[in-house]
């Protein structure tokens, strides 16, 4: 009848006996009128549901073997951009039309386009939306549901989920959702953090540099300005006073406000473009000051920015070996002193590691001595293996942050690519191609 002991039980010991149900399990030789079969029920149904949980047990350990290797996928079906390669079902191949329009998505967003903007273009450019696209090639989790009538209906969700998959590096993400039960349906996502990626397993849609600028990108909020352009400085002006964030102010034409503090008198206000101090702003609406009135024009920055990134990068050109050389000297000071603490915390957290380790097999031999009892055995374990995953975190983390200080070189390298790729260019836009 089933193998969930407590629903069945439910139903044989209380609903089937109110009802008034004869209830014959054939196969089991349970009689619920013969006592000695109706009193072993119970135990039937243990041994049921302990053979479900004991499957679902193995399959989970074949499937988390399977996804640690990083030669398979676990997710039975390619993002939209990739197909199954006709040769070995277990790797993708680039899927051209579809991986076009991916990097059609990510050039919009560098342009400073976001999600719903850039799915509004799609569907003015009567681009078949992934669901759409992947169904009618019977493929994807909607083959057989895909919405047929509205094969353009682009959504912002859509978009912003494409902009997020590793996948489209070329790395392979495994175990992106979970369920804490077999009896639970409903699958949960997984922490970031806890993702399992493999990288380059199959060949790319975007590069690096590409998928992180988006990344970067997407952290700020850029929205188009009341003229409908995006602030190509949107979250990279700060108050040099105080260390908040510079807001832009833009307007068409000039406004007529009224003063309330003049009893309805009103003012004349010129077409603004500038920038001012957030935290003033803020404070003066909360009336306490907390920084100073003080601002600067559009227009001012851009052609200081304009002249600066020009002269840097004529100097570069001109100059690549002395540029380079004081890169290296200005970022020499600050990569000594943070990767000096970052490795003084990682030898620290490596040495506590090693430790709770060793106590976690001590425990375990005074557990089985008897010296420690179960219980207190259980709660040690618990704790100790908490310290263990947050251990584990921060290595990870900071060996991130020590790689990171060391690719300087790289970025300089970089940086010198783009200076004699662009070397005319007269205004600043949010776009970087």
């Amino acid at each position: 009848m089933g193998r969930d002991y407590l629903q069945v039980g439910f139903y044989t010991e209380v609903l089937f006996r109110e009802k008034g149900v004869h209830f014959i399990a054939i196969s089991n030789g349970v009689d619920s009128e013969k006592r000695e079969s109706a009193e072993f029920a119970p135990f039937l149904n243990i041994m049921n549901e302990w053979y479900v949980r004991d499957t679902s047990r193995k399959i989970t350990t074949v499937l988390r073997a399977r996804g640690m290797t990083g030669n398979a996928h676990t997710s039975n079906h390619c993002p939209y951009g990739y197909k199954k390669d006709t040769l070995d079902s277990t790797h993708w191949v680039i899927d051209e039309p579809a991986a076009e329009v991916v990097r059609r998505i990510f050039r919009l967003c560098i342009a400073g386009k976001g999600p719903y903007d850039i799915a509004r273009i799609l569907y003015d450019e009567k681009i078949e939306r992934p669901s759409y696209y992947m169904g009618q090639r019977g493929l994807g989790t909607h083959c057989t549901t895909y919405d047929t009538e509205n094969p353009y209906m682009w959504r912002g969700s859509t978009v912003a989920t494409i902009l997020s998959k590793p996948e489209y590096m070329g790395h392979t993400v495994n175990f992106r959702t979970y369920k804490e039960s077999y009896k639970d349906k409903r699958a949960k996502k997984t922490p970031k953090e806890e993702l399992v990626i493999f990288k380059n397993t199959q060949e790319p849609i975007v590069d690096e540099e590409t998928w992180n600028m988006v990344q970067e990108l997407r952290r700020t909020v850029r929205r188009p300005d009341i003229l409908g352009e995006a602030n190509p400085l949107t979250g990279k002006m700060f108050c040099a006073d105080c260390g908040a964030k510079m807001y832009n102010h833009r307007h068409r034409t000039a406004r007529y406000r009224k003063d309330i503090y003049t009893k309805g008198k009103g003012r004349w206000i010129a077409p603004e473009d500038d920038y001012n101090c957030s935290n003033y702003n803020l404070g003066r609406q909360k009336y306490r000051q907390q920084c100073s009135s003080h601002g600067i024009q559009t227009k001012a920055v851009n052609a200081l920015v304009l002249e600066t990134i020009k002269e840097t990068c004529n100097y570069a050109v001109a100059n690549e070996g002395e540029f380079k050389g004081i890169i290296c000297k200005l970022s020499s000071d600050r990569k000594a002193d943070a990767g000096k603490t970052v490795r003084q915390r990682i030898k620290k957290n490596e040495k506590r590691y090693d430790e709770v380790n060793r106590l976690i097999k001590k425990l375990y031999e005074d557990n089985i001595s008897g010296k420690l009892s179960d219980k207190r055995f259980d709660a040690m374990l618990n704790d100790y293996e908490s310290e263990l995953a947050e251990l584990e975190k921060s290595l990870e983390t900071d060996n991130a942050e020590l790689e990171e200080i060391n690719t300087d070189k790289e970025n300089v390298d970089l940086f010198m690519e783009l200076a004699k790729k662009y070397t005319d260019f007269e205004e600043l836009t949010p776009r970087h191609d």
